[in-house]
């Protein structure tokens, strides 16, 4: 094995570790004796101080301009309205199907290339749309009519979820295209921060409590913050630049994939064979919408 070869076989190795932490994101949430809002103001809020530990040990600047904040104050807007919707749709309709919805952000970030940039629209978007909707009908639109409303709601807040990781992934872009920008983990420690305020003011006002009840949910919020939020991404990002595109794509469908095992493992979720197959599907549709042959590898979030 060559020298090039061996170093992409490790940086694969470590974006299955990131995914594979990422995966329980929704675990975390699910078991977390917490509100949805205020879980997700800790997992910012520890996330935070852990990348704010990795930004110091690099010796990594923490302002270059206004510029840089502007990113910051929109990114931080989108992913507090990602964490909201998201958090929610786990307690309505299951960290899985939560989690494989907002995964559905690649549409929205396609759609946003080919409208805003101008980019071209290749055939694996176009092919991908028809087979999400498929699987995303044979996950939730044969039985729609039996679901309660609570169910129906967790589902629309997942689309929610696509549409606010969508607007979040396009700030992060907008932040790395700036010509003096900042590192990655000290413009997430930025975000991470700005994000836990705007959600626990967010739950002030909703009367949702932001005290952690007991101990157990103080050591998953920390594990929630620190391996997901933070070392997680971490991983990947420092990662992505040494896989192809398309793998890098395909590895990382393991975080939405092994999410909706877990749920089915850890929480009992009654899955039928056609919503399975609707799952793996609709997997199926987010990798060929995602994945663009003329890239070397996916701009790292």
């Amino acid at each position: 094995m060559s020298k090039d070869a061996a170093h992409s076989h490790r940086a694969e190795l470590e974006i299955v570790a990131g995914s594979f932490l990422i995966s329980f994101s929704g675990v975390f949430v699910k078991i977390a004796h917490i509100g949805p809002t205020a879980a997700g103001v800790y997992r910012n809020l520890f996330g935070a101080i852990a990348l704010l530990a990795i930004a110091l040990a690099r010796r990594d600047s923490f302002w270059r301009g206004w510029n840089n904040l502007r990113w910051v104050l929109l990114g931080g807007v989108a992913f507090a309205a990602d964490i909201y919707f998201w958090h929610r749709s786990i307690h309505y309709v299951g960290p899985g199907l939560a989690t494989i919805l907002g995964n559905f952000q690649v549409f929205f970030m396609a759609a946003a290339g080919i409208l805003i940039f101008r980019e071209r629209a290749t055939w694996r978007f176009l092919i991908s749309i028809p087979i999400a909707v498929t699987g995303l009908f044979m996950l939730v639109g044969l039985h729609w009519s039996q679901f309660d409303a609570t169910y129906r709601t967790g589902v629309i807040f997942g689309v929610f979820t696509a549409i606010s990781y969508a607007a979040y992934l396009l700030c992060l872009r907008g932040a790395r295209r700036e010509h003096n920008r900042l590192s990655a983990p000290a413009n997430l420690t930025w975000v991470s921060g700005f994000t836990a305020l705007l959600l626990a003011l967010t739950a002030l006002v909703g009367g949702e409590a932001l005290a952690i009840p007991d101990m157990n949910t103080a050591l998953v919020l920390v594990a929630y913050g620190v391996l997901c939020q933070a070392q997680g991404w971490i991983i990947i990002s420092r990662n992505f630049h040494r896989v192809d595109a398309s793998r890098a794509a395909l590895i990382l469908l393991l975080q939405p994939a092994l999410t909706f095992a877990w749920d089915i493992l850890f929480f009992d979720r009654k899955t039928s064979g056609l919503e399975l197959a609707g799952a793996l599907i609709a997997i199926s549709a987010i990798y060929l919408g995602a994945v663009r042959p003329s890239q070397r590898a996916p701009e790292a979030a």
